[in-house]
């Protein structure tokens, strides 16, 4: 299970999930720091990623155009990354089911 981070995620995040989420990134390390949405969405389906971001548009292109990539989505609010960490580690079971999911392209996570 790779996640790609978001601009709008702590680069942390990679690191402080690794035990769960191995071999994941942030954008800023793959040279996409600012890169349009779409640029990021071709990465990630090219690259077997989900995309996980607090950013609608990512939403809206899931909508659009269908796995790959997978999305999911952060709806928590301004948080710290530790809050955000937590979500995803409480969340773990879902994120998996979801990943598993053939059908499935976007994942709400509260």
């Amino acid at each position: 299970m790779k996640l790609l981070f978001d601009e709008n995620l702590s680069p942390r995040l990679v690191r402080l999930l690794a035990d769960l989420f191995p071999s994941s990134a942030h954008v800023r390390d793959l040279g996409l720091a600012s890169a349009a949405d779409p640029m990021v969405w071709a990465h990630a389906a090219t690259a077997g990623m989900t995309i996980i971001s607090k950013d609608e548009d990512f939403h809206h292109l899931s909508f659009l155009r269908g796995a790959p990539p997978k999305v999911i989505g952060i709806r928590l609010g301004n948080c710290t990354t530790s809050a955000i960490e937590n979500l995803i580690r409480q969340h773990h079971a879902t994120i998996a089911a979801f990943l598993a999911d053939p059908l499935a392209s976007f994942l709400a996570l509260p």
